[in-house]
This record gives structure tokens, C-alpha cells and sequence, in this order.
């Protein structure tokens, strides 16, 4: 029979500890303790559950968790995010603020989510927004987790579970270098933009997706070629240096479009057009600020959104 009432939030964060160092020393050293200690807050886990959380693998005896820990696991990573989430309330509430809100945004986003911030800054000043930063998956893991009640997004995830309210237009493209002998043409050919160089984020981003979406589409039984990059600004650079072209969100690329450092391909199926969302966990409906926020987002109806120029 499971014991939850058994179960510790120092247990949790040995195991945390233990899967994540390999080893109880390990987790000991982590954590400021000894090794009986750990050993002895993991085998208090295991007695209140009844079942094995970890076992040694066969290289080097390594730690790993077993099936039942890795659900563990997930579990005390959402309840570290929901504390984390309650002690920013109660500092803003000790600050004199009605509340406090993490907002995690998609790295494309970046480009307007601190104007958005700010706009609600002084349309709900006693809210406090934080504004966190993250690849697809990390916003993923934050909505999962716990540690942010709103996110704002492209294609919301099938997991977790999610309320998604669209918020206006998402325009993506393909952009070149101005000299660029595709730039300015009306039309593309198909072979001769597969023979260019992509310059690309890594697969599972939401703009590598539609990209690869894009060249399949043009079906001329060619495959891309295709160099991956860590970030829109190192991919931006790269362009303007010359070393290929890329698709990529038309929001990233706005102030380079406007004074002509870059340009964009016209042609069918361009640009493509998706759409933002404001997403929020099922599992973590919003409290009251969050709720505030979401209306206030909702009411601004994709205002603080660029207008970037098409081709």
C-alpha cells in the first residue's frame, strides 16, 4: 500500500539528486550531506511507496531510476514548480503587489515579449509579470512543471494537457542576403532553391518543423541541405554573412527586412502563416493574477504583435 503521507520533500530532492549525480556520494556531496543519509531518505521513499525508485546499471554501478522513479521524478519536479510559483506570490504579496506572474514565451517571441510585458506593467501594475525565455521544449517543461501559469507559443504541445487561446498572426518566410540572385524574383524555382544551404534551428523547434513542412512541399525529389544553428541571431548573421538562406519567423527579422539587410522570397505557398497562442496548463488552472494577465493579453488582440513587411 503507497504512504503518501510518508513521502518528504527531502526524499524527493535526494532522489532528484541521486538520478541526477549517478550515485548517493554524489547526491551527498550535492547536497551538503552524508551518504547514509541519502541512502537512508531514498529507502524511506521506497518503504512508503513499496517499490524499487532505483537500481544499479551494469556500467560502473551507476544509479538509475527505475520505471517507478522516473514517475516520481516527474511528480517532484512539479511540486519544486509549484512552490517555486507560491514563494514568488508571497514575495510580491510581501512587496505589496496583489500577485505574481511567469510568463514563459518561445525564443521567437522574444522579439515582442518584453513590450508586452511592459504594456502590462501599466495596465496592471500591481500584477508582477516575470518573463522567461525558452526553446519549444523548455516551455514545454515549464507548463508541465508547474513553473509558469501562462505561455505564449506557436503550435500548442499535445502534452501536457493545455487551454490555448489564439492571439493574432505568425508569419514565417524564407530570407536571403539583398544580392541573393533568388532576391527580388518573382516566383522561386524549386530546384534552385533546394540546391541552396538552410540555415536552421535544431529539429523539434517549432520553425524547423514548418520549414521541413515547406520543402516538402515543393516535391522536387531533392532533399535540403541543411545546417542547424542554436539560435534565430546566430541564423540572422549567418545570412547577412552569406553562408545560406533560412526560414524563419518573419517576427525575427523585422528590423532587417525594413532597412533592406535582408530580403524575402516571394513565390507560392509564401509566406506561410501561423497563428501565436496564449496557452495555459489544464492540470494548474490560472489563479487570479494570472487570470488578470491572460484577460489583459487577450483584450490587447495581437496589438503588441510586428507588423513585418511581406515580399
Amino acid at each position: 500500500m503507497i504512504r503518501l503521507d510518508a513521502i518528504t520533500l527531502k526524499q524527493l530532492r535526494a532522489l532528484k539528486a541521486v538520478a541526477s549525480g549517478g550515485s548517493l556520494t554524489a547526491a551527498a556531496a550535492a547536497m551538503g550531506q552524508t551518504t547514509p543519509a541519502i541512502h537512508s531518505q531514498i529507502k524511506n521513499l521506497e518503504t512508503a511507496l513499496g517499490v524499487p525508485v532505483l537500481h544499479r546499471s551494469g556500467e560502473g554501478g551507476r544509479m538509475q531510476l527505475t520505471g517507478e522513479g522516473e514517475e516520481l521524478l516527474r511528480a517532484a519536479d512539479r511540486v519544486e514548480g509549484i512552490l517555486s510559483q507560491a514563494a514568488a506570490q508571497i514575495r510580491a504579496r510581501s512587496a505589496g503587489r496583489a500577485g505574481h506572474v511567469a510568463l514563459s514565451v518561445v525564443s521567437t517571441a522574444k522579439y515582442f515579449a518584453p513590450r508586452l510585458v511592459r504594456i502590462l506593467a501599466e495596465r496592471c501594475p500591481e500584477i508582477e509579470v516575470s518573463l522567461r525565455v525558452g526553446n519549444r521544449e523548455a516551455v514545454i517543461a515549464d507548463l508541465d512543471r508547474g513553473r509558469c501559469e501562462l505561455a505564449i507559443m506557436g503550435r500548442p504541445p499535445r502534452e501536457p494537457s493545455v487551454d490555448a487561446v489564439p492571439l493574432g498572426p505568425h508569419p514565417h518566410g524564407v530570407v536571403l542576403p539583398p544580392d541573393h540572385p533568388l532576391a527580388g524574383a518573382d516566383g522561386h524555382d524549386p530546384d534552385a532553391l533546394l540546391r541552396e544551404t538552410f540555415l536552421s534551428r535544431e529539429p523539434g523547434s517549432g520553425t524547423r518543423v514548418l520549414m521541413q513542412r515547406f520543402l516538402d512541399r515543393l516535391e522536387a525529389g531533392q532533399p535540403a541541405r541543411i545546417i542547424e544553428m542554436d539560435s534565430n541571431e546566430t541564423i540572422k548573421q549567418a545570412v547577412l554573412a552569406g553562408l545560406g538562406i533560412a526560414f524563419l519567423s518573419l517576427h525575427t527579422v523585422d528590423d532587417e527586412l525594413r532597412t533592406g539587410r535582408l530580403a524575402l522570397l516571394s513565390g507560392p505557398h509564401l509566406p506561410v502563416m501561423r497563428h501565436w497562442y496564449l496557452v495555459s496548463p489544464m492540470a494548474l488552472p490560472p489563479g487570479p493574477a494570472a487570470a488578470r494577465i491572460a484577460t489583459e493579453i487577450g483584450a490587447l488582440s495581437g496589438s503588441f504583435l510586428p507588423r513585418p513587411l511581406t515580399a
